[in-house]
């Protein structure tokens, strides 16, 4: 019984963890007498696994690099063909005038409505030399005394070719509900010799290139219009006019 008391438990040391002594002791030197270099216990590695999202997100990111090289490679192409066509065609913006404006009827109606009827003549000049252009149907041009819509009418359906000036009158005609406000707005207006009228034209046309026919366009052109006078059966003198073209496509 005593022998059993008096014997010693060794401990188990396990053979995967790393010694808690270091192997050289310290201060211990070399056969040359030059200290030797203590280096930590060695670390367990653990065995990594590949997570199956990081492929997942690099695909994706190869992806989406492939896709904005192919969206920049179209924008050169597309930048490069409307250069080359550019500088073929040398495209120019045609310009719209108007040469004269005529009031056929300007009176009050028994219901005070206000009935109105110009003619205006516009000039249209294609300066390119490569280009024509198709004005197609639904049109629509109307004539503005600041808020109030006097009359409206449409263009003539026809080819404009290249280098071309076209000029034909247009018949607008209208009707207005509260005409003797109008008319007393535009007699205090005349006194000054000075009546501001705008002119909206709204066209669809269709571009020729060469012998290629491009798509439909809606050109918004907005003519500021300042005449003497608005008499009936004369003919009114234009004292300035300004058109502007927006382009919608």
């Amino acid at each position: 019984m005593a022998d059993q008391v008096n014997q010693k438990i060794h401990p188990v040391m396990d053979p995967e963890m790393p010694p808690t002594t270091p192997l050289v002791p310290e201060g211990s030197t070399s056969e040359k007498g030059d200290p030797i270099e203590q280096y930590p216990p060695p670390i367990l590695l653990r065995r990594m696994y590949p997570v199956a999202p990081k492929k997942r997100r690099s695909c994706c990111c190869r992806c989406f690099c492939w896709t904005i090289s192919l969206v920049i490679l179209l924008v050169i192409i597309i930048a490069a063909v409307l250069g080359i066509l550019y500088l073929v065609f040398q495209p120019k913006i045609p310009s719209y005038t108007i040469d004269r404006l005529t009031i056929t009827d300007f009176s009050i109606n028994t219901n005070s409505s206000l009935s109105a009827t110009f003619i205006i003549r516009l000039k249209f000049y294609n300066p390119n030399k490569k280009i024509g252009i198709y004005y197609e149907d639904g049109s629509n041009l109307t004539a503005w005394y600041n808020t109030t819509k006097l009359c409206e009418g449409s263009l003539p359906i026809f080819y404009q070719g290249h280098q071309n000036t076209t000029m034909f009158d247009v018949e607008l005609t209208g009707q207005i509900e509260d005409g003797t406000t109008v008319l007393q707005q535009l007699s205090q207006q005349q006194q000054t010799g000075s009546i501001p009228l705008i002119l909206d034209a709204k066209v669809p046309v269709k571009v020729k290139v060469g012998k290629l026919k491009l798509m439909k366009m809606k050109p918004h052109v907005r003519c500021n219009v300042v005449v003497n006078s608005l008499s009936l059966n004369s003919l009114i003198s234009i004292k300035s006019s300004n058109c502007k073209l927006k382009l919608k496509l």
